[in-house]
């Protein structure tokens, strides 16, 4: 179970920080995400994986990978958290243009990562 901090107008939690009115009156139980298959992606076919390194914190690797794929903060820290763990986490999915974008901007904090065909397409 995630802990919460409440901080006077502020409620922090380890992956985000939101205003309190977004927790009133919700469900304690989260519905499950659907996760589209390939054949309900349009364009895709290629893959971003990020790899490790010994330089970029947390923060900053969470950060970029919200920016460059527009994934919300608890998938960011996820997939930080398999780069870390495992050496390398494919953290992006699309058509080959989106993907070198997303790579591009990934690089900037000068971490390795690489676009390629999807091998599972």
């Amino acid at each position: 179970m995630e802990r919460l901090t409440n901080l006077g107008a502020l409620t922090v939690s380890h992956t985000a920080v939101v205003e309190p009115p977004v927790w009133e009156n919700s469900s304690p139980v989260a519905e499950p995400d659907v996760i589209p298959s390939q054949s309900d992606k349009t364009g895709g076919g290629w893959l971003v994986t990020v790899f490790n390194n010994e330089t970029n914190t947390y923060l900053e690797v969470v950060a970029i990978l919200m920016i460059a794929t527009g994934c919300d903060a608890e998938e960011a820290y996820i997939e930080t958290w398999e780069i870390d763990h495992y050496g390398q986490c494919p953290v992006h999915r699309a058509s080959q243009s989106e993907c070198e974008k997303a790579a591009e901007i990934i690089a900037t904090i000068g971490i390795r990562v690489e676009a390629e065909p999807d091998p599972l397409a």
